[in-house]
């Protein structure tokens, strides 16, 4: 009996342990049908802040109906200030956590993320510790906050840089690799820089039409 319960220990320590990739690997080898987002959760295990938010920010930098950011970018808003709490497991109401996904969505996200995603696994490795940690996580997690809210919004090819930044910041927590936060801050600047720029060009406009009307 005892053997049986550290087989179960050595077996679960094994699974957890393996990367991202394996875990949607396994979600497309199951029977067509529903799998509910509380299962992927307890499914992610340990990894499971990073990996949510890589699940659901990714997504995003492909082709998608109008509105889809909203959807996706809602688990974000609620999860990645947990990250910032640097709370121990995930909490999701439970209605969210009941809500269903279909397999074969997730296998055709899978198919367009797997080869990207499993090389990148290839090449990283825990390295620059200290750009995670009490501080380094909470960091992560605040910055990923602020970049999930500006998902939320439909804006027109906005979302990508905001969601690319996201998955690389998740995936450094992952893999704790320095490199990729780094890479992830920098998408982070740029995103913002991006939106600072945007958001210049519609007040010129606003005060040029104003301009246009008074003269008028």
């Amino acid at each position: 009996m005892a053997d049986a319960g550290l087989q179960s220990v050595h077996r679960r320590i094994e699974e957890e342990s393996k990367p991202i990739s394996h875990v949607l690997r396994w979600f497309c080898a199951e029977p067509d049908g529903d799998i509910s987002v509380g299962e992927i959760v307890g499914r992610l295990g340990p990894r499971a802040f990073g990996a949510i938010l890589f699940l659901f920010s990714t997504p995003n930098l492909l082709p998608l109906p109008p509105g889809s950011s909203t959807v996706l970018g809602a688990p974000l808003v609620l999860l990645a200030p947990q990250v910032a709490l640097r709370v121990k497991a995930p909490w999701l109401p439970r209605k969210l956590a009941r809500r269903q996904v279909k397999t074969p969505v997730l296998a055709a996200f899978s198919r367009r993320v797997l080869p990207a995603l499993e090389r990148i696994e290839r090449v990283t490795r825990p390295r620059l510790h200290f750009f995670f940690g009490p501080v380094g996580d909470r960091l992560i997690g605040l910055v990923c906050s602020l970049l999930a809210v500006v998902l939320i919004f439909p804006i027109p090819f906005g979302n990508m840089l905001p969601a690319a930044a996201i998955g690389v910041l998740s995936l450094s927590l992952v893999q704790r690799d320095g490199i990729l936060a780094i890479l992830g801050y920098a998408l982070a600047a740029a995103s913002a820089g991006v939106l600072v720029l945007a958001a210049r060009i519609v007040v010129h406009g606003v005060q040029q039409l104003l301009s246009f009307v008074g003269a008028a």
